[in-house]
Order: C-alpha cells, then sequence, then structure tokens
C-alpha cells in the first residue's frame, strides 16, 4: 500500500531568508525542519510527499527545499489560495488570510488518493510517530461511512516553548485509547512547579503537564477528503465568526466529526520531544536540539548523502 505525507507549507512568508523562521538552518549542512520529517518519512515507508504551498512562493519554495528533496521522494505541489472556494462563495471584502488547515488538506483532494499522514511544515515530530502513524494505515482501511483516523499523541510537556506560551489541542482519551474530544486551547505555558496555565477556562480545572495534545499531525484514508469538502461549504454558509478572520481548522472539524459520531480517531502516543520555532529565541534551542541528535547518531552529519 503506498502511503502520501501532506506538509501544510502554505503559511510560509514571500521571502525566504534568514529572517524567516520555519526556514532557518537546524544543521551545519543547511537542513530545515522539513529535511527531518521528510527523512523520517521516507524512512518509515512513506512514499510520496505533498507540499501545500501558495503559487507566490513556488519559485522560491523549490529553491529553498523542493528542488532537493525532488530528488529522494516522489513530490507533488497543490496550491492553497484565498480565493479557492466552492461555487456560490466569494472572498469577503477584506480578507487576506487563506482559510486554514482544513482548506490547506482540501487542497489535495486531486491528487491524493493513498492514505496519508498530515503535519505542519514548521514542526519536529520525531521518528516514533511516523512509524507508529505508517503502521496504523497499512495495517487498518477505511470501511463504512465512519472515518478511520489517527492521532500522534503528544504528551504536553514534551511541546512547551521555554520562550513563551503555546497553543495546542488539548485531548481527553478513553481508556482504549480513543480520542474522545479535542479543545484548541492558548495561553499553555508550565511553571517551574508543574502548574498548567492557559487561557480555556473548561481545561483549567483538569490540565496537566502529562496529557495528550495534538500537533496536527493526523492519519486519514482519502474519504477523509470528502469529508473536508463538504464541511467547507457548511462552514462558509455559517455566518458566526468574524468572516475576516475565521478559519477551518483541522482539530475542531475533527473534535465536530466525534460529535457526531462520524469518526473515530485512535491516539498513539509518542514520547518524542516536540521542536519548532514558535519565538524568535527558540531557534538556538532547535538548532541545539538537532546538533544533539546528530552528534548521537539518530541523524547524519549530511541528511541526503
Amino acid at each position: 500500500m503506498k502511503t502520501t505525507l501532506i506538509i501544510m507549507a502554505a503559511g510560509i512568508g514571500s521571502r525566504f531568508g534568514t529572517g524567516i523562521k520555519q526556514l532557518a538552518k537546524m544543521s551545519d549542512n543547511g537542513e530545515i525542519i522539513m529535511d527531518y520529517s521528510i527523512y523520517d518519512a521516507k524512512e518509515a515507508g512513506f512514499d510520496k510527499v505533498v507540499f501545500v504551498i501558495r503559487k507566490d512562493i513556488e519559485e522560491e519554495f523549490k529553491a529553498v527545499i523542493g528542488n532537493r528533496i525532488g530528488s529522494q521522494i516522489e513530490v507533488e505541489y497543490v496550491y492553497q489560495e484565498l480565493t479557492d472556494l466552492p461555487d456560490g462563495f466569494t472572498v469577503p471584502e477584506g480578507r487576506k488570510k487563506p482559510w486554514g488547515t482544513g482548506q490547506a488538506v482540501l487542497a489535495c483532494k486531486d491528487v491524493v488518493k493513498d492514505p496519508f499522514v498530515i503535519i505542519n511544515a514548521d514542526d519536529y515530530y520525531g521518528k516514533e510517530a511516523f512509524v507508529k502513524l505508517h503502521d496504523f494505515l497499512v495495517n487498518g482501511k477505511q470501511e463504512g461511512e465512519v472515518l478511520n483516523m489517527a492521532m500522534a499523541g503528544f504528551v504536553l510537556k514534551n511541546t512547551v516553548s521555554e520562550n513563551g506560551a503555546v497553543t495546542r489541542g488539548i485531548c481527553t482519551v478513553d481508556d482504549d485509547d480513543m480520542l474522545t474530544d479535542v479543545l484548541e486551547t492558548s495561553g499553555i505555558a508550565i511553571g517551574a512547579d508543574g502548574t498548567v496555565v492557559c487561557d480555556r477556562e473548561e481545561v483549567r480545572s483538569w490540565i496537566t503537564p502529562d496529557v495528550h495534545v495534538s500537533m496536527n499531525m493526523w492519519a486519514a484514508y482519502p474519504e477523509f477528503l470528502n469529508k473536508l469538502e463538504s464541511g467547507f461549504v457548511e462552514f462558509l454558509k455559517d455566518d458566526s465568526g468574524d468572516p475576516l478572520k475565521k478559519e477551518y481548522l483541522i482539530p475542531i472539524i475533527v473534535d465536530g466529526l466525534l460529535k457526531q459520531n462520524k469518526a473515530t480517531v485512535k491516539v498513539l502516543e509518542t514520547q518524542d520531544k516536540w521542536i519548532g520555532i514558535t519565538y524568535k529565541e527558540d531557534t538556538e534551542l532547535a538548532q541545539a536540539g538537532f546538533r544533539e541528535m546528530i552528534r548521537s547518531g539518530k541523524y547524519p552529519e549530511k541528511l541526503w548523502d
């Protein structure tokens, strides 16, 4: 069975260089975070990478990573654009940004025909999650109308920044490791005494450093794309929310499918430590993390040699 990795990269700025956090060099050889994600995915058994980008950054994106990766694994590009809307809908006057991660993955509908995993371009997930999600996809299948999905379940304390608060999908999981809720929560930080603070009132009473969180790493079969398509129409019809800012987001979409009994999501726990650049000050810590993994032999010094 073939499997595909979808990388959501449309949020990367239109000017590439040392000032763009997602493209900060992580190694002396010049690899960026996406290089390591693709390396881990290929090692786990994924056959293809689909980059979700914007048309205005295509040339620069290919120069930075796309052309190099194309010699290592099959690559395809799709485009997330503000104006890419279903028939009958128009962009609200004054809106500047695309419609969120749900629209980003929906852009893959015509080219992704195999089971897939979704990730963010600027997050490092570690090897364990790619292996577990790939195994889930190849050993399972989609039957009936209820979507069969999985999620990499990171531990909150392994996903926070030392330099400020973060936003995570806080999960509740039943005794069979099935996801029951995912609550997008901002303002998360862990104090020196282990106390967790956050902006979402309904999780403050029970959130701990050991709860599972979503880092937008989901596994699904192509039928999920059909749900995204019909759901996007309903999202656009809904008059609630600020039309200039509201977003069609995967965690909220999945939570809605769970509530309607239209999906099941297996939570596959990983103990790997997330690396990302939420704040400019995170860059040096991220680089140090990759240097240590190279020193310990987890990765070669030159990733693609």
